[in-house]
């Protein structure tokens, strides 16, 4: 059994009489990836979310690294080991590759008490953050664009990009929004091949309307309809769900 790194419990997200996200429960693994699918206002973003903090919960918890996580700020959770992509692609267009994975990896500097000193020294000097960022950029498959400006490279490097800059920061849980939207088949390859490489040393939820990609990269799906989970289980098993195939998938697949 894979170590559990995220788990939530019973969340739920009211706004006013609306139940955004009703009770639900979802467990994250290490070298596993969770898609969660559904139709447009089926919950999906908002879960995600929750999970990360941008959103405060009605009712339920969240636990990451045995941490119980719940209403503290986005900047503690990231803290804790979660990292975050969205919808829209959030990166520095005026600045290069290397850049903004750097803006990132500096985040994770070790926080020292204020001393006047440290605002003489070269911030780009942090060997710590210069090793994350070149890793990150590898792993992301980006080393031959590093010097590029992030508003020429294509929008395919740019979602890479993205998740170079979330990765820079030694994430354990990856919540990814929609990483293949828009995307052309060799960029939706490219961003396949990435995820699957990053997978083993992480645990990801992943937000994904490619049924193509969902299917071959989820280890376990969770269905969501109306902001309620209406199925969870192996690829297999929700392909074969009669309630999933009236409700969202069709006979198709």
């Amino acid at each position: 059994m894979s170590e559990v790194l995220l788990s939530a419990k019973n969340l739920t997200k009211r706004f006013g009489g609306l139940a955004a996200v009703d009770d639900v429960s979802i467990e994250l693994q290490r070298d596993h990836i969770h898609a969660v699918i559904g139709p447009n206002g089926a919950g999906k973003s908002t879960l995600a979310n929750l999970l990360s903090g941008d959103l405060p919960a009605t009712s339920g918890r969240v636990v990451i690294g045995g941490q119980d996580v719940t209403g503290w700020t986005p900047e503690k959770i990231s803290r804790q080991g979660l990292g975050r992509s969205y919808q829209k692609t959030n990166i520095f267009l005026p600045f290069s590759v290397w850049d903004n994975v750097f803006l990132a990896a500096q985040s994770r500097d070790p926080q020292q008490p204020w001393n006047p000193l440290r605002w003489l020294r070269s911030a780009a000097s942090s060997a710590g953050a210069k090793r994350r960022c070149s890793a990150a950029i590898e792993l992301a498959g980006l080393q031959n664009r590093r010097d590029a400006i992030a508003a020429t490279i294509s929008h395919g490097e740019q979602r890479q990009l993205e998740i170079a800059m979330t990765l820079a920061t030694e994430p354990r849980v990856l919540l990814l929004d929609e990483p293949l939207a828009g995307m052309g088949i060799s960029e939706a390859e490219n961003m396949v091949a990435l995820l699957l490489r990053i997978k083993p040393d992480h645990a990801i939820l992943l937000v994904e309307h490619d049924m193509d990609a969902v299917f071959t990269l989820a280890d376990a799906l969770t269905v969501m309809v109306n902001g309620q989970v209406i199925a969870t289980g192996t690829p297999a098993q929700i392909r074969a769900d009669a309630n999933v195939q009236a409700a969202y998938l069709g006979e198709e697949h």
